[in-house]
């Protein structure tokens, strides 16, 4: 079976193949190198993609918050949040949907992207501090509600922990969880 294959993309042609070499064919045919590469961690933190904005509370989010706004950050200004956080001191997702919410004079910040954008960052710092940049977002005094660390950054919370407790922090096992001990003590409250 032969069929002509056409990309969307300017470079390509169309090209007669079989259906067995359509597949390779796709990945050679485009010379382009900006379609192949894949997106950085920065690259990705610095795509606001529209954001930030509020929008009403609808459906589920409005069962669960009654009625309202919902403030979603743009992936920067989470990275910002985090930044402000200054050493020997800690933060929760909770506290920065706070700020997110009064900054934006909203009801709620959105904890989805809240905890999607901080976990875009602690990559992005990652990707820095691995091409030798010095200044990084400290990521690692970002905590899940509780005062829990989060599994999900970069080294897992066998990294987190290391760098929490070099900046002087306890962090306990609960369970399966790791806490900061006594995290209400080292809490930072952004201005706004």
């Amino acid at each position: 079976m032969r069929r002509a294959v056409r990309s969307g993309h300017p470079c390509n042609q169309a090209t007669y193949v079989t259906a067995w070499q359509f597949t390779p064919l796709l990945l050679a045919l485009c010379s382009c190198p900006s379609l192949m590469r894949k997106k950085t961690w920065r690259e990705k933190l610095a795509d606001s993609k529209d954001l930030s904005k509020v929008v009403p509370l609808r459906g589920k989010a409005a069962l669960k918050w009654g009625k309202g706004t919902l403030a979603i950050p743009a992936p920067l200004e989470v990275d910002a949040l985090m930044r402000s956080v200054p050493i020997r001191r800690v933060i929760t997702i909770d506290l920065m949907r706070s700020s997110i919410a009064r900054r934006h004079s909203a009801t709620v910040g959105c904890p989805l992207t809240t905890g999607i954008f901080a976990w875009l960052a602690a990559h992005a710092a990652e990707e820095a501090a691995a091409e030798g940049k010095k200044r990084i977002t400290p990521y690692w005094r970002t905590l899940k509600s509780g005062g829990e660390l989060n599994p999900k950054y970069p080294g897992g919370i066998k990294a987190q922990k290391v760098r929490l407790e070099a900046e002087g922090h306890k962090v306990t096992q609960k369970g399966k969880r790791y806490v900061v001990a006594d995290y209400e003590k080292v809490l930072f409250h952004p201005s706004s």
